[in-house]
């Protein structure tokens, strides 16, 4: 059987198929997201065979989109295990003791923002930030009585802005590479979006602080500090350092699976010998960590969370959804959606919209940010040429549309992978994400009204 190439309205029968099964099957009939996209598997595949895909092809794409991807499911798994070895250590714990001496109900919000932002910009990974600061801050909001959605959002806001500029954050090498742009010129073509969303984003985090309901007093803070001193050892040269280590590995852009290694066996060690916990407590703790034993309901679910066997539920969503993209991707789906908007594309301005927007729908499709980035990339390259427009406008505005938006998308792997560390669900905490939307929207409003949209100047060879 000849292997045809997809018709648009086939592609785009195929993608909107994919949107509404996943829309009306998930929100409106409450089924299981996994059961959802085993069928959203079944229905793109046969697409691919009406193609003339053989089956064995088809399998392939799959097996070469996972493969892809299996450095993020190392991660998915050791971040669990970095949770419940800093529960066990009083890593966490000792974080949220001393947090509370220096964090008001009113400030949380912005200062928050500010500490997960400076802390993704050096690691490089907002998983990394979420999976650790990120969790620090869910107890501290949880203590100062500060909704959970609202907390999720500013972690995750944070978080996305460091990994989105930092030098050493594989989404923005990957772009750079991606689109023949210098590094350090991405990432200043960048800063001319990203530092007007993030002041609009701190000042809208600071006008909400004053909204919180701060009837946490003082007596219950301290009532928590007591629940925590009595149950752990705090001091903070020693509880400190598997978090410390963490950073510095990162900050020497060692390989995210031995930082999380090196920090879960020192934190392990500090479970043992100085809280006093045993070696079958602390190991069981790594496959599935269980409640605390405090009195108090709060902290003990807090201190409960994380383990090994906790990612399993999002492992397995991620392998469905990146094979699925694999299929989308190598049957030529999203490429012939893709053309089909370029050729409409008349201006610069229209020009960045569409590969904004054609990025959020890459992640909604494939619910993967490295294939939308390179497949991005690739397709307007030279359209963007065309219009003499620097390769750095490219580069930035793929990233706004696939690294920002990919939390938005409760099936992405990034999503998913917050709703499981965070214990919030994604249509919960988006509202809140300000700067996940905000940025590519003003992306956007500047390229129509032609600020920060480079040219190449003609005399000159484009950068």
């Amino acid at each position: 059987m000849q292997i045809k190439t997809s018709s648009l309205p086939h592609a785009l029968l195929v993608f909107l198929t994919l949107v509404l099964m996943i829309s009306v099957g998930f929100f409106k009939m409450g089924i299981s997201l996994h059961i959802i996209l085993y069928f959203v598997l079944i229905w793109v595949a046969l697409n691919a065979r009406m193609l003339g895909h053989p089956f064995g092809d088809i399998r392939r794409m799959m097996s070469k989109s996972i493969s892809r991807s299996l450095s993020a499911m190392y991660v998915f798994l050791l971040i669990g295990m970095v949770i419940a070895s800093f529960m066990k250590s009083g890593t966490v714990v000792a974080l949220i003791y001393y947090g509370l001496d220096f964090i008001t109900a009113q400030w949380f919000l912005p200062v928050g923002l500010v500490l997960c932002a400076f802390m993704s910009l050096a690691t490089g990974t907002s998983w990394g930030t979420v999976g650790t600061l990120g969790v620090v801050f869910i107890g501290i909001g949880t203590v100062l009585n500060v909704p959970l959605p609202l907390v999720a959002g500013m972690i995750i806001s944070g978080a996305t802005f460091g990994d989105k500029l930092s030098p050493v954050s594989d989404t923005t090498n990957l772009a750079s590479m991606s689109t023949d742009t210098d590094l350090y010129e991405h990432i200043r073509s960048m800063l001319y979006t990203t530092i007007p969303t993030f002041i609009i984003v701190i000042i809208v985090f600071a006008y909400m602080g004053y909204g919180v309901d701060q009837t946490t007093s003082f007596a219950d803070i301290e009532n928590i500090q007591k629940v925590l001193a009595e149950n752990f050892h705090l001091n903070p040269f020693i509880t400190f350092i598997p978090i410390v280590v963490l950073f510095v590995l990162s900050m020497k852009r060692a390989a995210p699976e031995v930082t999380m290694t090196a920090s879960i066996v020192i934190a392990s060690i500090i479970a043992i010998v100085y809280q006093d916990n045993s070696i079958t407590t602390v190991a069981n703790a790594l496959w599935e960590n269980s409640k605390g034993e405090t009195g108090t309901e709060m902290i003990d679910d807090l201190i409960g969370r994380g383990g090994l066997y906790t990612m399993a539920w999002t492992l397995m969503l991620s392998i469905m959804a990146i094979a699925m993209g694999g299929i989308l991707h190598g049957a030529g789906f999203l490429r012939v959606l893709l053309e089909g908007i370029i050729s409409r594309i008349k201006n610069a301005g229209s020009l960045v919209a569409a590969t904004i927007s054609t990025a959020v729908m890459g992640n909604l499709s494939m619910g993967e940010t490295y294939i939308v980035i390179i497949l991005n990339s690739q397709l307007y390259k030279k359209a963007y040429q065309e219009k003499g427009v620097k390769s750095s406008v490219l580069s930035r505005s793929v990233e706004e549309g696939s690294t920002l938006t990919t939390a938005l998308i409760p099936w992405s792997t990034t999503s998913i992978f917050y709703v499981t560390t965070l214990g919030v669900q994604t249509l919960d905490y988006a509202p809140y994400a300000l700067l996940n939307y905000i940025n590519p929207i003003l992306g956007i409003v500047f390229a129509y009204l032609g600020i920060a949209l480079f040219k190449v100047d003609k005399n000159k060879r484009p950068l």
